[in-house]
C-alpha cells in the first residue's frame, strides 16, 4: 500500500496550493454626513441609545408588551427562522464533502451457477460471505469543495441577515400600527367631546327657538352638525378595528380574541441619535445580507473556475470474503484495493466557460444590489429626518391654529348667545375648531410614525458583528 498512501498525502498537501478567489467588499460612495442631520448629533454619552429593543425608547409599557410577543408568536418570523435553519443544514452538508465517505454493504449469499454457463468449470453450490468497507475521498486540489462550503456559509449568513431584516420590519410594522391606533383613540376622544358640545349647542338653539330668539333653520343647522360629527366618530372605529386586527396577526393571536383598551396618544416623539451614514454599514441587516451575497457570489466564481481542472478522487476497499462462515474473518480472507482516479473533462462544448460567465454575472448583479441597498438606506434615513424636521415645524404652527380656532369658537358662541350673529357663524367656527384639532392629531401620528421609520432606517440597534458565524470557512 506504499504508493497509494504516498499519493494520498501528496494530493492532500496539494490542496493547500489550490487557487482561491480573493473576496473584496465592493466599493461604494458614502456621504460624510446626512444633509438633514444639521439639528441632530450623536449622543454623548451614548447610554441613551436604544439597545436591542429599540422600541423602548418610546417609554410605552403597552407597546413593549406587544413587541415582546412578536419574537415568540409571529408566524412570518418563524418561517424566516426555518429558512435560516435550512441554510445552516446546507453548510453542514457541504462540509461533509470535505471528509472521506465510508460505506459498507455486507452480504451473505449461497450461489449455484449454471453448469451450461460459458466458461463455467463447476456446477456445485457454494457460499460467498463478504464484509467490505468502501472508502471514497475527493482531494480538493483546486479548492472546489472549499469554495462550495464558502458559498453555502456566506449564503447562510445572508439568510441570517434576512431574518434580522424581517424581525426589524415586523417590529416596526407593529409600532406603526400601534401609534396609528393610539392616534385614532385620541381622535375618537376629540370627536366624542365635540358630540357632547354639539348636543349642548343644539339644546341651546332649540331653547332659543322655543323662546322666539332663533329660527328653525338654526335648529336644523345645529342638528346637522351634531349628526355629521356622530357619523365621523363612528367611522373612526372602523379604522381602529382594522388596526387592532392587524396587530393581532403580528403577535400571533386570532383577531376575534384580541383587544387593546383605548388609550389616547399624547406623548411627543423622542429624540433619536442618528450618527453618520457609515454607521448604516454596521447597523442595517439588509446591507449586511447584500454584502454576504456578494461574498457568496465571489466564492461561486471560484467554484466554477475550479471546474477547468481535474477532479481527483481517492477510493479504496477493504474487508473479508470467504466461501464459508467458519473462516470468514481469517487472515487469508482479507482483501484490499486502492485506486486514485482523476476525472478530466476533455471537451464540453463550452459548458464550463458558460457556467463561469454566469457566476461572474451573478457576482456583478450582487455587487450592484449591494450598492443599491446602500443608496436606499441613505435615502430612507434622509426621508425621515426631513419628515421629522418639517413635521416638527408644522406641529408648532398647527398648535397655534388650534388655539386660534378655539378662541374663534368661544367668540362666535358668545356673539350668538347675545343675539349679535346667526348660528351659521357658530357652525363655521365649530367646523374649523374640530378640523384643526383632528389635523393636529394627524400630524402627531405622522411624527410618531416617522420616528419609527427613522429607527428602522437606522437598523434598530442590530450590529453586523452580531451576525451568526456559521462554521465552514477555509
Amino acid at each position: 500500500m506504499t504508493r497509494p498512501v504516498v499519493a494520498t498525502f501528496l494530493l492532500a498537501f496539494a490542496t493547500a496550493c489550490a487557487p482561491a478567489t480573493k473576496y473584496v467588499v465592493p466599493s461604494a460612495e458614502i456621504a460624510p454626513a446626512f444633509r438633514e442631520n444639521a439639528n441632530w448629533k450623536p449622543a454623548a454619552p451614548r447610554d441613551a441609545n436604544p439597545r436591542g429593543e429599540w422600541w423602548t425608547i418610546f417609554g410605552d409599557p403597552a407597546l413593549d408588551a406587544l413587541e415582546a410577543r412578536v419574537d415568540i408568536s409571529n408566524q412570518t418570523l418563524k418561517a424566516v427562522d426555518a429558512q435560516f435553519a435550512q441554510a445552516r443544514a446546507f453548510v453542514r452538508g457541504a462540509q461533509a464533502n470535505l471528509r472521506p465517505q465510508v460505506s459498507a454493504v455486507p452480504s451473505l449469499a449461497s450461489i449455484r451457477q449454471s453448469g451450461n454457463r460459458a466458461f463455467s468449470s463447476f456446477h456445485d453450490p457454494y457460499g460467498d460471505y463478504v464484509l467490505p468497507a468502501d472508502v471514497s475521498y475527493e482531494a480538493d486540489v483546486w479548492g472546489r469543495l472549499h469554495g462550495i462550503v464558502e458559498t453555502t456559509r456566506t449564503s447562510a449568513q445572508a439568510t441570517a441577515a434576512d431574518l434580522e431584516t424581517a424581525r426589524l420590519s415586523l417590529h416596526a410594522e407593529l409600532a406603526l400600527d400601534y401609534f396609528t391606533l393610539r392616534g385614532l383613540d385620541r381622535e375618537q376622544d376629540i370627536l366624542n367631546s365635540a358630540v357632547r358640545a354639539y348636543e349642548q349647542a343644539l339644546e341651546l338653539t332649540d331653547n332659543r327657538f322655543r323662546g322666539g330668539l332663533s329660527s328653525q333653520a338654526d335648529v336644523a343647522q345645529a342638528e346637522t352638525q351634531l349628526e355629521t360629527t356622530r357619523a365621523i366618530a363612528v367611522d373612526v372605529s372602523v379604522g381602529r378595528a382594522a388596526l387592532e386586527h392587524a396587530i393581532a396577526v403580528l403577535v400571533g393571536q386570532p383577531a376575534s380574541t384580541f383587544a387593546i383598551p383605548p388609550s389616547p396618544l399624547t406623548a411627543a416623539p423622542p429624540d433619536v441619535p442618528v450618527g453618520v451614514p457609515s454607521d448604516l454599514l454596521e447597523r442595517r441587516s439588509d446591507i449586511a445580507g447584500a454584502e454576504r451575497r456578494v461574498a457568496a457570489a465571489t466564492a461561486q466564481v471560484g467554484v466554477t473556475a475550479s471546474a477547468f481542472y481535474p477532479i481527483v478522487t481517492l477510493s479504496g476497499a477493504l474487508g473479508f470474503e470467504s466461501s464459508s462462515f467458519g473462516n470468514w474473518l481469517a487472515g487469508a480472507s482479507n482483501f484490499w484495493a486502492a485506486a486514485p482516479v482523476a476525472l478530466i473533462n476533455v471537451f464540453d462544448a463550452g459548458r464550463r466557460r458558460a457556467a463561469n460567465d454566469q457566476a461572474q454575472a451573478v457576482f456583478d448583479q450582487a455587487s450592484a444590489s449591494y450598492r443599491a441597498s446602500l443608496l436606499t438606506a441613505f435615502r430612507e434615513v434622509e426621508d425621515q429626518l426631513s419628515a421629522l424636521r418639517v413635521l416638527d415645524e408644522e406641529a408648532k404652527i398647527q398648535d397655534r391654529a388650534v388655539a386660534a380656532s378655539e378662541r374663534s369658537l368661544t367668540l362666535a358662541t358668545n356673539r350668538y348667545r347675545g343675539g349679535v350673529t346667526s348660528y351659521l357663524e357658530v357652525i363655521t367656527a365649530q367646523s374649523f375648531a374640530l378640523a384643526n384639532e383632528r389635523t393636529a392629531v394627524s400630524i402627531l401620528i405622522r411624527r410618531m410614525n416617522a420616528t419609527v421609520l427613522l429607527l428602522k432606517g437606522l437598523g434598530g440597534d442590530w450590529k453586523a458583528s452580531a451576525m451568526p458565524q456559521v462554521a465552514g470557512s477555509r
